[in-house]
């Protein structure tokens, strides 16, 4: 289960930042967070689409999954709470351009 989550981490560390910060914004939708709460109750969640008994297959499911999942999320946030997100994950903490 560590190596999945290592190897997921490593494919959407920026993609996740933007999403804390997303959700930490006081502006933020409550789908989000349900959203992300599902997604990381499915990442932690022994049931999977495909099982990781597979040996490839099923961790590839989740290598595929959680980072479309979250780009999706990200794709639809408005746009005040996307750009905050985006300032804050570049380190770019000031309100001003």
């Amino acid at each position: 289960m560590w190596k999945r989550m290592t190897a997921i981490w490593l494919l959407v560390r920026n993609d996740a930042k933007r999403l804390w910060f997303a959700l930490r914004h006081p502006d933020s939708p409550a789908w989000l967070k349900a959203g992300t709460a599902v997604l990381v109750l499915y990442l932690v969640s022994p049931i999977d689409l495909i099982p990781d008994a597979l040996p490839l297959i099923g961790v590839l499911d989740d290598l595929v999954l959680i980072p479309m999942a979250i780009r999706w999320m990200l794709a639809r946030l408005p746009a005040p709470v996307r750009e905050h997100a985006e300032r804050r994950a570049a380190g770019r903490t000031g309100a001003a351009r």
